[in-house]
């Protein structure tokens, strides 16, 4: 028996050896046509199920039978390419530039398009040209990456909203964004983060509701500009439409990625106000009692609720499978912590997919997408809308600097100060006090059989659900002098609901010679659900006071707070409802002449009973003149000419809104909010385009050119009824009479500077040029609302005939009389316009560089020719505070002129600033080790820097900001009011594979 076992042991282990001697080893690299490492290049032994990815540098190793004799190399954009390898060991590989294959990755709505179809104004990014770093949303990976598109991260706050507006603004009421659609998936556009007031002036900065997403997991994102690009979309593409679409798998072997970062994060820039030191000087100066207001220390407040944050993000990703199946899995993890102390984001994602095929001829197949996450806010009180106490950073920036922010009490043992007089609070008391926690959980899943009739005639359905809900707990201790030392402690909680159902049917075929239809036509039918409820209290007066002290969240025992002023509420909008159809057809022949043509037809809920359906066409053409006969210019590889013209439209107002609508009273009243209107329709939105597309010397230059002019009707507006008001009340929205227009120049430019094997350099820009007017309007809008002593109830924006939109319009400020140091305004109280906050030109500029392993990215983003109201600097540190012991700013005590104390704190064009800038958004070193053995494949290790520095004379924060000031539902552009800073992250991070 042992023999035999020992035979067989051995006849096992000869078979072992035979098949181990029969495989082997072949390495190399792969590369495009000018010599640039192809990464994530597909290389396949063909006959067989086995093959490899190439790294970061191009190179590969793989392993096959020593009978097989043929490697296949593939890559997104290049020509498939078979290599005999039969006596090879090592072998180099340039994949030629493919037009079919480059024409098929450009995502449209509702399918994909050749890009040599396309007649619109598209700008499709690829995961190699977003920019890099750590970010919580994926509109981040395109800031100054698209010509046309402005992006403003409007608050240093982790997780805070982003302010993207795609060619100019022209939003009079909501939020001007544009429809973003994640794998087909339209999104509601709103976060489910409750609000909330903490009695410090409440409007926390919002929440970015794409934070669900983990940027990581974004294989493309295709931004539609033009009317021919987003008529499909309809109703709710008048501000643009961006195509999300994450990573799925690829067939071969099966692999698991790597990506580790850590890093750390400081302010970018300060406001400056006065040091201790300066502070006592101007007290001298300005003749305030000194004994009163100096108190002996020197501190930075604003340093003190500061810290260096910490940044960790860790993401694994699964994938693999043939042609029969392929399947990718990813998990994310992010904790970002905020500059100002407790605050920060944490963030856990997942994005699974699946692509399934079916049946012997694989005509039916499944895809299948499940994105879950939820990420932790943890909030800072910093305020929108504060008044003369300010929130958190005026607070800061106010603190007397002689006056310390801890003492020592007789024990020992330190104690902050909490209050001081003319309402400002110890920061460092502030912070410790609040206790301001949100949490979004959110699934967005969809599934999407498909029934390939012929190879071009293919059936398509859509179901998906993205829900989302969001809670919040906040409390503010007893321990300061807010909500009269009684505590405050509330919890809030939302909930945002959208089904999709989508029926397709798409048609791609010659129909005659030389003439080829691409088609779809479709049914959609969406429904959005948002309800929540708040509810929030104060504490118990007497013994033991407040919430009393007993170590717990005031949150966990709400119970406990006075019912005298405590409040409960409720909401649930009226369920908005769309049905649609659409269709688009795009005729291309002898690939020299391309028309397009676009029709969408919407039905909504929000919309009034005369007007529930609205049209939305456009057309479009091309032609291709590189293609004629007689055009014979040898360095231009390529010359398109397009033009379109379409209509959108925009439903971006209450749900509810055309009809008479009513809230619950305390005591079981109610009051009507909005009146009925039967005729309220969509905004319109008209739109032409003209571009150009050239290629030169071998496609080493390629540059796009686009003038478009965008005119917006039918502005939806709330009117508010006269006083006194109708029996009924509310608001009544209309469709009022006005027109707003935005026309530019947008270009991109790419050069291929040098393309060699070893080394390479690139470099990329885009330029808009906007101008934006009003006209039409038969009364004024006003929004731009300020906060603060002596400012309250005052707006300093107006929309206005002859004026760009959102113009900034208050008095005239011409400087300082140098005998008495009051203002001089020289047409009194009489408010004129005094600037634009719309920047006139949008720049982006993108650098890379090679050689060999080691890779230098840089991205630059710019705005320039608009205007900021500083009213941090009008209502926070005036010259005004420093007679209430308050600081003020250093700009303030170096002004020539002897500023004199009877100035009275207003609004006018002295806290108007140029704002232009040019800012490194962000730079990356990295180096490309490539395989380790057999196990670790496509080792890099990386540097990035964020935010590095920014080149402008603006004086605030940073002029990269928009605060919410808008008044009755009209936002407001370009004000700055102590806004969460800005910071400066580097982080340093390993890539690799398994």
């Amino acid at each position: 028996m042992r023999k035999k076992i020992l035979l067989s042991a051995l006849s096992i282990l000869m078979c072992f050896l035979q098949t181990f001697a029969q495989q082997r080893t072949v390495t190399g690299t792969v590369t495009s046509s000018d010599g640039t490492p192809l990464s994530d290049a597909s290389v396949i032994v063909v006959g067989q199920k086995t093959g490899v990815r190439t790294s970061a540098d191009g190179s590969f190793t793989i392993s096959l039978p020593a009978k097989s004799k043929i490697l296949q190399f593939s890559y997104v954009g290049s020509e498939t390419q078979k290599v005999d390898v039969s006596d090879l060991s090592t072998v180099k590989v340039a994949l030629k530039t493919s037009d079919q294959a480059l024409a098929d990755v450009v995502v449209v709505g509702y399918g994909t398009a050749r890009k040599k179809d396309l007649t619109g104004s598209v700008t499709s990014l690829q995961a190699k040209d977003f920019n890099k770093g750590t970010y919580t949303s994926p509109d981040q990976l395109i800031q100054g990456k698209a010509a046309g598109v402005q992006m403003i991260n409007s608050s240093g706050q982790p997780g805070g909203l982003s302010i993207v507006k795609i060619r100019g603004n022209a939003t009079v009421t909501g939020t001007g964004q544009p429809l973003y659609v994640v794998d087909g998936v339209p999104l509601d556009g709103r976060s489910p983060r409750p609000g909330v007031d903490l009695g410090f002036g409440g409007g926390n900065p919002g929440s970015n509701p794409l934070n669900f997403l983990n940027p990581t997991d974004i294989a493309s994102i295709d931004i539609l500009k033009d009317a021919s690009a987003t008529a499909i979309y309809g109703s709710r593409a008048a501000y643009g439409v961006v195509l999300i679409t994450t990573k799925k798998g690829k067939s071969g072997q099966s692999r698991i990625d790597f990506n580790e970062s850590v890093g750390f994060s400081k302010i970018s820039k300060r406001l400056e106000v006065l040091d201790a030191g300066q502070f006592r000087q101007a007290l001298t100066y300005y003749g305030v009692d000194a004994v009163k207001n100096d108190h002996g220390g020197s501190v930075d407040a604003l340093d003190a609720i500061l810290h260096t944050a910490t940044v960790q993000n860790y993401n694994i990703a699964m994938s693999g499978g043939n042609d029969n199946g392929k399947y990718r899995l990813s998990l994310g993890v992010l904790d970002q912590e905020g500059i100002i102390r407790k605050s920060g984001i944490k963030k856990y994602s997942a994005n699974f997919s699946a692509n399934l095929k079916f049946l012997e001829s694989k005509k039916l197949g499944l895809d299948i997408t499940i994105i879950p996450s939820q990420y932790i806010e943890d909030i800072a009180p910093v305020s929108n809308n504060a008044g003369a106490g300010g929130s958190l950073i005026g607070h800061a920036l106010q603190w007397n600097p002689t006056q310390p922010l801890i003492v020592k009490k007789a024990n020992g043992s330190d104690s902050l100060v909490d209050y001081r007089s003319n309402s400002i609070y110890n920061p460092l008391a502030v912070s410790d006090a609040i206790k301001d926690r949100s949490k979004v959980t959110t699934i967005l899943a969809s599934i999407s059989p498909y029934f390939k009739f012929t190879d071009w005639l293919v059936y398509k359905f859509q179901y998906s659900i993205d829900y989302s809900t969001g809670t919040r707990r906040s409390s503010v201790a007893n321990s300061i002098e807010v909500f009269n030392r009684l505590g405050f402690a509330a919890i809030g909680q939302n909930e945002l609901t959208t089904e999709q159902f989508t029926h397709t049917l798409s048609f791609d075929k010659p129909i005659a010679t030389n003439l080829n239809l691409n088609a779809v036509v479709g049914f959609e039918y969406l429904k959005y659900v948002n309800k929540g409820s708040n509810l929030n209290g104060r504490g118990q007066g007497g013994v033991p006071g407040g919430f009393g002290n007993y170590g717990l969240d005031y949150t966990n025992y709400i119970q406990y707070s006075n019912a005298t002023n405590r409040s409960i509420s409720s909401f649930i909008d009226p369920t908005q409802e769309l049905q649609s159809y659409f269709g688009r057809a795009i005729l291309n022949y002898l690939d020299k002449y391309i028309l397009t043509g676009t029709f969408r037809r919407d039905g909504s809920t929000k919309f009034g009973k005369n007007n529930k359906y609205g049209n939305f066409p456009s057309v479009a053409a091309a032609w291709n003149i590189s293609k004629e006969d007689f055009f014979k210019v040898s360095f231009i590889n390529s010359l398109k000419l397009r033009g379109g013209w379409g209509k959108t439209g925009n439903q971006e107002f209450p749900s509810g809104a055309s009809q008479r609508k009513y809230v619950f009273q305390s005591g079981g009243g109610q009051q009507q909010v909005t009146n009925a209107n039967p005729d309220l329709k969509w905004q319109s939105d008209r739109q032409y385009n003209i571009g150009l597309d050239i290629a030169i010397l071998k496609n080493k230059i390629t540059a796009t050119a686009d003038y478009f002019n965008k005119l917006t009707t039918d502005l939806l507006f709330p009117t508010v009824p006269i006083q006194p008001a109708p029996p009924g009340g509310g608001v009544t929205w209309q469709n009022i009479a006005g027109k707003i227009e935005n026309k530019g120049f947008e270009a991109t430019v790419n050069v291929a500077v040098i393309a060699k094997e070893k080394y390479s350099f690139d470099i990329g820009a885009n330029a808009t040029f906007l101008k934006n007017s009003v006209s039409g309007l038969l009364s004024n809008i006003q929004t731009g609302g300020l906060s603060g002593q002596g400012s309250s109830g005052a707006t300093v924006e107006i929309l206005r005939n002859g004026l760009p939109i959102n113009a900034f319009y208050t008095r005239r400020f011409t400087g300082f009389d140098k005998g008495t140091g009051l203002a001089i305004y020289p047409e009194g109280d009489i408010p004129s316009f005094v600037g634009d906050p719309n920047p006139k030109t949008l720049l982006g500029i993108n650098l890379s560089g090679r050689y060999e392993k080691l890779s230098l990215i840089v991205n630059f983003n710019g705005n320039f020719g608009q205007d900021i109201y500083i009213e941090t600097l009008n209502n926070v540190v005036n010259v005004g505070d420093i007679r209430g012991g308050r600081n003020i700013a250093v700009e303030t005590f170096k002004s020539p002129v002897k500023e004199s104390f009877g100035n009275p704190v207003t609004s006018s064009s002295r806290f108007i600033e140029k704002a232009s800038y040019l800012k490194m958004t962000n730079a990356t070193i990295s180096y490309a080790f490539g395989n380790i053995g057999k196990s670790f494949q496509n080792i890099s290790v990386y540097a990035t820097g964020q935010n590095l520095f920014t080149i402008t004379k603006f004086k605030g924060f940073d002029p990269e900001v928009n605060v919410d000031k808008g008044v009755n539902n009209v936002p407001s552009v370009g004000i700055e009011y102590e806004p969460y800073p800005s910071a400066r992250t580097v982080t340093f991070g390993v890539n690799f594979s398994l």
